[in-house]
């Protein structure tokens, strides 16, 4: 086998596999889909930090190469804006929270700093190999890892169509649009069931509020006065000691975020994505580093983008170079990403429902692939600490740095994992928690 693979054989039909890929145009639509799917969070993560959302998305598109030339073409992954900086950063440069943050420099030394220290990580898990994670995080724990992260983003979903009961109703039509597209859809639109709801929340939206008067009309004066053509808002970083410790540490809930991610489509596709872990580790910090050193957020690989693959099942590697070129021409432009924010945030909330919903999903899919025996009470206790500890947001504070919902619900499944470890009877039958099966036996 080759670095990259030989060449993507095209498949019009079915599941797509990661070496496989759509015809050309039907790649580009897909790609875009992915750039939609994740375009809030990843434009929300930057303003909620003061960043320029511009930016971050032209590094977004930027690191996703980099992850795809890194991993060799092989695993599907879109990297994003990474909410896990926003405590740390906003803790670090003192952010009033409105407007453009004065001092982003010094957060963008720190989250340098944060990419350094995950791309060491990979270099390890490179050399040494993936058995002592394996042994750390096992399907029990990154299949409650996984779980808490969808469950800890539902909050985010539901406040989305909560603001009002038209809101609620839109959002709810987006649900339900999402569902039928992708149940009931004839070929290309049955492909394209997040982009299709969206627009079709999008079009009722318009409708009832600019022509209807029913509710708030959508603002297009910001499209109206963004230029077609612009260069992203590039800076420089300061390097800051406090703000770099306070903000380095965070590679750790990246690492644990990402494995959970890897496991996830490996659980997807029925691969076996282990021995890409490392360079996944090292692609993610090398991408971090990069968009720092411009101006951008930190990235790591987006949990949206899994929930898009899931629905579809389209999991070429292919799609991911579209979407991050797709996001790279967003970066310049400032008009078509002016019209994407125009996005309400009750469709946004009806789509991430869907796609947070299957995130959750994924991890109890981890379990079930790998026949992890919840009659075991080391299992049973590690999932339930952990959804709990993430579904609540679960923050605990040291200092001036904050582990939120994530951080906690990961390291309370490693640790509550490993502390009830070693009594005999607790041994039968926990094999296939502890050591990953083949998800697909036979396959």
């Amino acid at each position: 086998m080759g670095y990259f693979p030989t060449r993507w054989t095209l498949k019009t039909s079915g599941e797509v596999a990661p070496d496989e890929r759509l015809p050309w145009p039907q790649t580009l639509v897909m790609g875009i889909q992915h750039v939609v799917a994740m375009f809030g969070s990843t434009a929300l993560a930057p303003i909620l930090m003061g960043f320029d959302p511009n930016t971050a998305i032209f590094f977004s598109g930027i690191g996703t190469l980099i992850f795809f030339a890194l991993t060799g073409g092989r695993l599907p992954s879109y990297l994003g804006s990474s909410f896990a900086f926003i405590a740390v950063v906003i803790g670090a440069t003192a952010y009033a929270g409105a407007g453009p943050n004065p001092n982003i420099p010094v957060a963008l030394g720190g989250i340098m700093a944060a990419g350094l220290v995950y791309a060491a990580i990979g270099l390890v898990v490179q050399v040494a190999g993936t058995g002592w994670v394996e042994r750390l995080m096992p399907p029990a724990v990154t299949g409650a890892i996984v779980a808490a992260i969808g469950l800890n983003l539902a909050p985010v979903a539901v406040k989305g169509i909560s603001g009002s009961a038209f809101d609620t109703t839109i959002g709810l039509f987006t649900v339900a649009a999402v569902a039928l597209i992708s149940v009931w859809g004839r070929g290309m639109a049955r492909r394209l069931p997040i982009l299709l709801g969206a627009v079709s929340g999008y079009l009722l939206y318009l409708v009832c509020t600019n022509l209807l008067g029913l509710g708030a009309p959508i603002d297009f004066s910001g499209v109206r006065a963004a230029a077609w053509l612009g260069l992203p808002h590039f800076e420089a970083p300061v390097f800051s000691g406090p703000a770099m410790v306070l903000i380095s540490p965070i590679a750790i809930i990246l690492v644990a975020e990402n494995l959970g991610h890897v496991k996830a489509l490996s659980a997807m596709t029925g691969r076996d994505f282990d021995p890409l872990i490392g360079r996944a580790f090292l692609a993610d910090g090398i991408a971090t580093m990069v968009s720092a050193g411009g101006g951008g957020t930190g990235v790591t690989t987006y949990a949206e983008n899994m929930g898009v693959m899931a629905v579809t099942r389209i999991y070429s590697t292919l799609v991911f170079v579209a979407a991050a070129l797709f996001a790279i021409l967003l970066g310049f432009s400032p008009k078509f990403g002016a019209l994407i924010m125009t996005l309400p945030g009750a469709v946004i909330g009806g789509v991430a429902i869907v796609v947070f919903g299957l995130i959750a999903a994924t991890g109890g899919r981890i379990w079930v692939l790998n026949r992890t025996d919840f009659s075991q009470p080391r299992n049973l206790v590690t999932a339930a600490v952990a959804l709990i500890a993430g579904a609540g947001d679960l923050t605990l504070k040291f200092g001036g740095f904050a582990l939120g919902g994530i951080g906690t619900a990961t390291f309370g499944a490693i640790i509550v994992y490993h502390m009830l470890r070693g009594r005999p009877e607790d041994t039968e039958g926990v094999t296939p928690a502890d050591a990953p099966v083949d998800p697909h036996p036979g396959h």
